[in-house]
């Protein structure tokens, strides 16, 4: 019993990642100067050197063979790739007019930014795990989502930022994609039959190091937005604004997982499976890319506080949501 309430108060707590995010935020608000200097041995230069090493060692934990195995639950990957896709952002399009030409076009542009992004990888996983889910589904559905945001996140970007800025920018996109990410996931891919195990073997280690490129990021890409002001105007009534506006569309796009579920006639683990990795957004790829995408503008914060704001939310929201599942489906297995 005292090790079972043990555990359960270690989950209901915070990480250290999430008081780490914040404190980057409050150091770029404090002390701006680190993240705005350049050069090759400068923290925004070891934040972009990062980012090709992140991939490169996501590439090495890719396992294809686990892959095409999942392939035939087509049903489950269409619901969950549908909603993180096209049901995210279309909702945020449909609002669109009401923030051309305001003060708070950016703001609305790092939300639909948010929109955009792929579902998380390793948190999806695990909460799918601790309901009772689809966890193969899971996994599938996250690796697939993952690999694909590289190309469908900046192509939704570029749809609204040509179209809203018409500065005509993203060819260099497209260029530094390439060699920031795509190359090093296909090099790591490659390398997997060889260098996969210990890759996956010390996945903690990587973790660590891809939080740590997180938070370096997080910190540059504050630090020149308050150093330019970016956020002048941004009172505390538009943050909590901006935090119910995500919770209403985490509940929406809830809803209309539970709508698809029950209309294609899917088992409950695999509901559990579409609510966790239809509803949820990386914040590693969203770190990474506003780094490629806006290439240190001074807005780069801007277009990162929805994804801080969500990325928590989420968080707190399916850690309830596990263990709700998880008591419902107790009685169930036990039978």
């Amino acid at each position: 019993m005292k090790q079972e309430l043990a555990v359960r108060i270690r989950r209901a707590m915070p990480d250290w990642f999430t008081p780490a995010l914040l404190l980057m935020i409050v150091m770029a608000w404090l002390y701006p100067g680190p993240g705005l200097a350049s050069g090759s041995f400068s923290l925004k230069s070891l934040g972009n050197y990062g980012i090709s090493v992140i991939f490169f060692l996501y590439g090495l934990r890719l396992s294809f063979f686990q892959l095409v195995k999942s392939v035939s639950h087509w049903r489950l990957h269409l619901v969950i790739q549908s909603v993180t896709f096209l049901l995210f952002p279309l909702l945020l399009l449909m609002v669109r007019w009401m923030f051309d030409a305001t003060q708070y076009w950016e703001l609305w542009l790092g939300v639909f930014f948010l929109a955009a992004l792929p579902s998380t990888v390793s948190s999806a996983v695990v909460m799918v795990s601790l309901a009772g889910g689809n966890v193969p589904g899971a996994v599938f559905n996250a690796t697939v989502s993952s690999m694909a945001g590289i190309v469908i996140t900046p192509l939704w970007m570029g749809v609204v930022t040509e179209t809203g800025s018409g500065d005509g920018s993203f060819a260099p996109v497209v260029a530094r994609l390439g060699y920031q990410i795509l190359i090093p996931l296909v090099m790591g891919i490659i390398l997997h039959s060889r260098l996969g195990g210990p890759a996956i073997r010390y996945k903690n280690f990587t973790r660590y190091f891809d939080q740590s490129v997180i938070l370096i990021i997080v910190y540059t890409s504050f630090s020149s937005s308050f150093n330019n002001g970016s956020f002048e105007g941004f009172g505390p009534e538009v943050i909590l604004t901006l935090l119910l506006a995500l919770l209403g569309l985490f509940l929406l796009v809830n809803i209309a997982i539970v709508a698809f579920v029950r209309l294609l006639r899917l088992p409950g683990e695999d509901l559990i499976t579409a609510l966790f990795c239809g509803s949820t957004k990386s914040l590693m790829h969203g770190s990474v890319m506003a780094r490629v995408l806006f290439n240190g503008a001074a807005s780069g914060g801007v277009m990162l506080l929805p994804v801080l704001l969500y990325h928590a939310m989420q968080l707190a929201i399916t850690g309830v949501m596990s263990q709700r599942f998880a008591a419902d489906r107790k009685p169930a297995v036990e039978k």
